[in-house]
């Protein structure tokens, strides 16, 4: 069973190994080892400033952090990530749901990301489309990823 939450800080370094992991084990079967290597990187007080500075919720099943999700005022969800371990148990779709229930309470109508590869068909299964194909660059590597939308449905309770 997945439970979501708001974070905390305590939960900082866990969520931190959970997208370096989720990196190094997910992502890697669709970019090389230098972009792995590229992407892999955190700074531990601007993860903390940035947690802190926006909805950031987390999913986890028993005592196991499974995955993480954040939602900017703009309705850009600036990162989603799940555990290798958790992998295809549904945990990204509960924080999804997640984000997409904050964002109506908020009157935000409009989703967007910057999908990895990895990334792109989870968004395509749950109603997000593709804007561009993008290369972006980070520490000296080209990375494709895809800006990708979703315009939000009215909650029922609005009607």
């Amino acid at each position: 069973m997945v439970e979501i939450r708001p974070y905390r800080p305590s939960d900082l370094d866990a969520v931190i190994e959970l997208f370096l992991r989720s990196v190094r084990e997910v992502a890697a079967r669709d970019y090389d080892r230098r972009q792995i290597d590229a992407w892999a990187q955190a700074d531990r007080d601007e993860w903390s400033v940035k947690r802190m500075s926006r909805p950031t919720w987390v999913a986890t099943t028993g005592v196991s952090l499974a995955g993480f999700a954040d939602l900017e005022t703009d309705g850009h969800i600036d990162m989603m990530f799940v555990h290798p371990a958790h992998q295809g148990a549904g945990v990204a779709s509960v924080l999804l749901a997640q984000v997409e229930a904050s964002a109506r309470e908020r009157g935000i109508a409009r989703l967007h990301t910057d999908a990895s590869i990895t990334a792109r068909p989870f968004f395509e299964k749950r109603g997000f489309h593709v804007i561009a194909a993008r290369v972006v660059h980070v520490r000296g590597e080209a990375f494709e990823n895809f800006r990708m939308e979703k315009t939000l449905s009215p909650s029922r309770t609005a009607r």
